[in-house]
């Protein structure tokens, strides 16, 4: 009697490759330093510091608007190396952000801290958790598209952060969030600088990392993303994996709008508008293929950063902000053309070295 054995799952070539997209964004990024810092002696005025290589820009114009697209990003890389899509984590954002604030604003303002950390963690992240479920069990349980799901509820999200709350902004007049989580927490200063963000931040790309890296969810997420039906006869639960994929991005998303929320201190209907297009920016700049197999949470870190210095610089060149978008909407093309011209050159290089 013969029996027919399951093919293998393809192995992600995520070490080699996955440092060699590193070490081209490192040099990117290289660049883009040069060119930002010659231009910001040139445009200091006589006696004053660089303008761009400045402490006050550095930190508040690069490093702390970068860490809620940094989190998401890592988040929705994790979705595109399995092949997946997810452009509602700006409205999962919005409604994380909105729902901690409104939970947040009933407390008195000298709650006691574990209490008011409990609750400020604990709001968005469920709001973000039950987001991501319900992106997750809509492709996995209708089989549909991953864009087609994520544009609709991309849509739903951000109507139920405009309809749900009584007022466009919160915390609503003549009410304040605790202390224990702005001023004790979220703007606690360091050497004169608020570090919990980009805390925060370095915290999520870590434990993405080592997700990735190091433990067997994430060596079943490049499973998926390299090859699905492979993956499936190899005997790994293939809908689980997805469920779990959109979970963590609703889950960063929810984590990013508690970050946004304790920066600025209030959240609004328009809070994470358009962040889509920033966060998959980042992700696919920093390497994650869209067809899946491929990507890493140091190369979102690197993508949001590079994604950020653009930012930044067209600040310091004072162009017109909308510049921006062309811009972000051009690394995006030619960050996909890049991967696909990779994918026909090692294909080549396969189909050669098989004649």
């Amino acid at each position: 009697m013969s029996s027919t054995s399951a093919p293998p799952v393809v192995k992600p070539r995520t070490r080699f490759s996955g440092n060699i997209q590193e070490l081209g964004l490192g040099f990117v990024l290289v660049v883009l330093l040069a060119v930002l810092t010659f231009y910001g002696w040139q445009d200091a005025a006589p006696g004053r510091p660089n303008t761009f290589l400045n402490f006050d820009n550095l930190i508040d114009g690069v490093a702390t608007p970068m860490s809620y697209y940094a989190i998401m990003a890592v988040g929705l890389t994790i979705v595109i190396i399995t092949g997946g899509i997810d452009i509602s984590v700006g409205s999962i954002m919005a409604l994380a952000a909105l729902g901690s604030a409104a939970t947040l604003q009933v407390l008195p303002t000298d709650s006691p801290a574990l209490l008011v950390l409990a609750l400020a963690f604990g709001v968005p992240l469920l709001i973000g958790l039950v987001c991501g479920l319900i992106n997750g069990g809509l492709i996995v349980g209708l089989s549909l598209h991953p864009f087609i799901v994520t544009l609709g509820t991309m849509s739903i999200f951000r109507g139920l952060a405009n309809v749900i709350p009584a007022e466009k902004t919160l915390p609503s007049a003549g009410r304040r969030l605790p202390e224990a989580f702005t001023t004790d927490f979220m703007r606690v200063e360091v050497f004169g600088i608020q570090p919990m963000p980009l805390f925060i931040m370095l915290v999520c790309v870590a434990l993405g990392w080592i997700y990735l890296r190091y433990l067997i969810a994430g060596r079943e997420t490049y499973a998926i993303g390299g090859n699905e039906e492979a993956a499936r006869f190899s005997g790994l639960g293939v809908n689980r994996i997805k469920m779990r994929t959109y979970a963590i991005s609703g889950l960063c998303a929810g984590l990013a709008g508690m970050v946004s929320l304790g920066r600025f201190g209030t959240a609004s209907t328009s809070t994470g508008t358009g962040y889509e297009l920033t966060v998959i920016a980042a992700a696919v700049v920093g390497g994650a293929s869209l067809i899946g197999g491929r990507g890493t949470a140091l190369g979102a870190l690197l993508g949001t950063l590079i994604i950020a210095l653009i930012e930044n610089g067209i600040i310091i060149l004072r162009m017109a902000q909308e510049y921006r978008l062309v811009i972000v909407g051009l690394a995006i093309i030619v960050a996909v053309s890049l991967d696909r011209l990779s994918l026909f050159l090692r294909s080549r290089s396969t189909i050669r070295s098989k004649t």
